[in-house]
């Protein structure tokens, strides 16, 4: 173990001088790194045809017999497999860089054929203008983007019942996370050594790094493989060993997270501040981990890092890529989808992995989606029906909501108020410590009048940017021996939405600017003073506070969230529109528990805690991902886009009373801005767990199909070669021509025709078509009726029509109704509509 670390060591400090050297010698020319892709097709095309034992595309490049037969002799997991492909990396930077100092960080051998450099941009034109290099790219940034969740979705009574039960559920699946890392003494990582039956999957040939902080047998069974990824990092001079952890260990908790989420253990007790939670489970309990960490809590990542870890995951044979990132801008160039990380993960799928990806949290705007291409299934954020609420109840009969995951005041019984700002010492005052208001420091307090009473303390900016924390302040009310605390929102803190934030004493926030007004006046109102002096002579104000352990249920459940990034999916930098839906699907997402890393500090708040509480499309994501391992599971020969064909067509569109999903439109008060949810808010739906095992029928696409759609692009056919080495062919086809599961048209320009296949994994059964058209548009479908054996396909041709002019998004649905109780669902969406040919006009 020790000679792995000092390995790692010496790397770091021979980068680090190499970058000082570089920088004496040429302190005119600014160095990066740049990710560099070359023509010969990768090692992952090649591998595929042998497996299939078939040719299928024609690469037209030369000494490709040659490869080909040497990769015939090497398996995937042989060391010969990379080191050949180094070879070929090193030589060509040796002849291009002749006697030029030069850092390359990673080469790729699987997905992408390429390799990552530290280089002037001098150099990157050197390299850019030799005949073997297909594309250099400047490297990028990249950012991060449950107890209940189970229930919620049916899991206990429905999917894991089919699955043979939570101790069964996702077995053989491993699932491979590009995030933050992962805590591996988190017992929802843990494994009984007694069990026999849970063995290593055979498929995957993964391996984990040994460092200090991440010890020999920090893996098991479950968490299967571990590594990190940070070269290009290191090359910046913004990682910091210590801090950010040279090692596959979370130091952020972000990682832990949404790991737990796919795949935790069942069954592990939910504890955070002393309160119990209840028992936490991932969606696939019994579901294979490996982590490659390429995101950091200090800096977000890189996109050179993040295609090698997607590299190395694909060539240790995971079976799904879970990604809680996004990139920071939308990528240049002719279009969205031509982007290292997207094009990797293209080579993914034709590999047969599934890959999931959060949609952002750049919502409510439209076209504010971060995750573009068809390959990738896109998943939006939804809450779920579980909440925690707390409420104050003043002396004067006013009940104010708020939150704080607190327990309540002795039964009932009233206590004092006690702002801070009118319990200073005698050596503060407001002028001197402006933020005394914020309870940050018990020094500053007089004891005497907080002991036993309510402290008042305001929730400023200061909190929101991390200046001020919550457990400080708790922490000043224990040290004063107040009996709770109560803070109020600083009415410049608009619109701020919060988490409920754990408390180890009776505590609130009240949330609301108004109600926090309202508190103020009764407390002010209250306060006896002494008629000449002004002083306070006694504090009138009282309150109980009742508590927000206890989880509160709501029907109005699912909706989408203010903060999930919205289509259209935008095709390029000019913002015009794909014909491709996005998102996806959404799911949870909303105030989801899961596990913590014991250092992890993304929320100041869950420091120190097992189990962390957070909101966003990266805890909505990893829901996903988990349920396509009990897809994967029972499906073993479902093909990615299978997997998300029978996570689409089965989503639900109505909340638990039944009434349409609902989206938030605002920021601020999103609860009194929502409307009924489009397919550009929530793609197909909201996740329906058990009916995504027995979807009936599915839409099948393959890498071709993807192949021919970027072909189709106009002005695309010099990326296509530089990123996949194959020459396209003449391609009409638009996004709307993928057989996907759902129809979206950027330009209806009078009509418009397009085909879908269905392929049955059921037994025979006869379908009656049914569609509800976009306003603006005609939809005929044919045929209106069909019956399909069991493994048989059925072409269904839908053809629109404009029949108003428009460029105002609308709306429809086509459903295929089983007579055996299957029904597919088919959203479609028009975007800009004419009756006539306005190119004529």
């Amino acid at each position: 173990m020790a000679s792995i670390y000092w390995v790692h060591l010496m790397a770091v400090l021979c980068l680090g001088a190499f970058l000082g050297i570089v920088c004496q010698d040429g302190a005119d020319e600014v160095t990066a790194v740049y990710i560099v892709s070359l023509k010969q097709a990768p090692i992952s095309h090649y591998y595929g045809e042998l497996r299939k034992d078939t040719n299928i595309f024609r690469h037209g490049v030369p000494g490709r017999n040659h490869r080909s037969r040497f990769l015939r002799n090497i398996s995937r997991s042989d060391p010969r497999y990379n080191s050949y492909i180094s070879r070929v990396h090193d030589s060509l930077l040796r002849r291009a860089l002749r006697g030029e100092q030069y850092l390359k960080l990673y080469s790729y051998h699987y997905l992408i054929n390429g390799f990552a450099v530290f280089v002037t941009p001098q150099q990157a034109e050197k390299l850019a203008s030799r005949k073997e290099v297909a594309n250099v790219v400047l490297d990028f940034s990249v950012r991060t983007a449950t107890t209940h969740t189970p229930q919620f979705l049916g899991l206990p009574q429905g999917a894991w019942v089919q699955e043979g039960g939570y101790d069964s559920a996702g077995e053989g699946i491993v699932i491979g996370f590009i995030d933050t890392g992962i805590d591996p003494t988190h017992p929802s990582f843990a494994v009984d050594r007694s069990e026999v039956a849970y063995p290593v999957p055979a498929h995957f040939c993964g391996i984990c790094e040994v460092t200090p902080d991440f010890p020999s047998g920090s893996c098991n069974r479950k968490l299967v493989g571990a590594r990190h990824f940070a070269a290009s990092a290191i090359t910046r001079g913004i990682f910091n060993a210590s801090q950010d952890y040279a090692s596959p260990f979370d130091g952020d908790g972000h990682g832990t997270h949404t790991a737990s989420i796919a795949a935790g253990n069942h069954g592990i007790p939910v504890v955070v501040s002393g309160h119990h939670f209840g028992n936490a489970s991932g969606m696939a309990p019994r579901a294979h981990i490996a982590v490659y960490k390429a995101l950091y809590k200090s800096f977000g990542g890189f996109a050179a890092d993040v295609v090698a870890a997607i590299d190395q995951a694909a060539q240790d044979g995971v079976d799904i890529v879970s990604l809680s990132i996004t990139p920071n801008r939308r990528p240049p160039g002719i279009a969205t989808f031509f982007n290292p990380i997207d094009m990797a993960l293209l080579s993914a799928v034709k590999a047969g992995i599934f890959v999931v990806q959060a949609a952002g949290n750049t919502g409510p705007s439209p076209k504010s989606i971060s995750s573009f291409s068809p390959w990738i299934f896109t998943i939006g954020a939804a809450a779920h029906d579980r909440a925690y609420s707390n409420s104050i109840v003043l002396g004067n009969n006013d009940t104010l909501p708020g939150v704080g995951l607190a327990s309540g005041t002795h039964k009932g019984r009233m206590y004092t108020l006690v702002s801070a700002l009118h319990a200073l010492n005698n050596n503060t005052t407001v002028a001197s410590d402006m933020y005394v208001g914020e309870c940050q420091d018990s020094s500053s307090l007089n004891q005497d009048l907080v002991r036993g009473n309510l402290l008042i303390c305001s929730y400023s900016i200061r909190f929101v940017l991390g200046l001020s924390t919550i457990k400080q302040a708790l922490e000043t009310a224990k040290n004063l021996s107040a009996a709770g605390v109560v803070f109020y929102m600083d009415p410049f803190v608009i619109g701020f939405q919060l988490n409920p934030i754990p408390m180890r004493m009776p505590g609130i926030i009240i949330s609301s600017p108004v109600d926090s007004k309202n508190f103020l006046k009764y407390y002010n109102s209250s306060l006896e003073r002494h008629g000449s002096t002004n002083e306070i002579m006694k504090f009138g104000a009282a309150a109980s506070i009742s508590g927000g352990l206890k989880a509160n249920y709501s029907n109005s459940a699912p909706k989408v969230m203010y903060y999930s990034a919205r289509g259209p999916d935008p095709e390029d930098s000019f913002l015009d529109d794909a014909d491709i839906m996005k998102p996806n699907l959404v799911a949870p997402g909303n105030f989801i528990w899961a596990a913590w890393s014991s250092l992890g500090t993304d929320s100041v708040e869950f420091r120190g805690e097992n189990f962390a509480m957070m909101s966003g499309t990266s805890m909505a994501a990893p829901h996903v991902s988990g349920l396509a391992a009990l897809i994967k599971q029972k499906f073993p020969k479902f093909s990615p886009s299978a997997i998300g064909s029978a996570l689409s067509t089965t989503a639900s569109l109505f909340d638990r009373t039944g009434g349409p999903i609902m989206a938030q439109r605002a920021y601020a008060n999103p609860d009194l801005n929502q409307s009924p949810a489009t397919p550009f808010d929530m793609g197909s739906g909201f996740v329906n767990a058990t009916a995504a095992l027995d979807p009936g029928l599915i839409f099948d696409a393959c890498y071709e199909d993807y192949m021919s759609f970027l072909c189709g692009i106009n002005g695309s056919t010099p990326v296509v070669l530089n990123y996949t080495g194959q020459m396209c062919g003449v391609s009409t086809m638009n996004g709307a021509d993928i057989n996907l599961p759902s129809i979206t048209i950027a330009r209806l320009e009078q009509t418009r025709t397009v085909q879908r296949r269905v392929t049955n994994v059921a037994s025979n059964e006869t379908y009656v078509v049914g569609w509800s058209a976009p306003s603006g548009v005609s939809i005929n479908v044919i045929p209106t009726h069909f019956y399909i054996a069991g493994g048989e396909t059925q072409t269904l041709t839908v053809t629109l029509n404009a029949t108003m002019n428009s460029s105002t998004a609308s709306y429809g649905r086509i459903g295929l109704f089983g007579k055996e109780g299957h029904v597919v669902n088919i959203p479609v969406a028009v975007i800009f509509k004419a009756s006539y040919n306005i190119t004529n006009r």
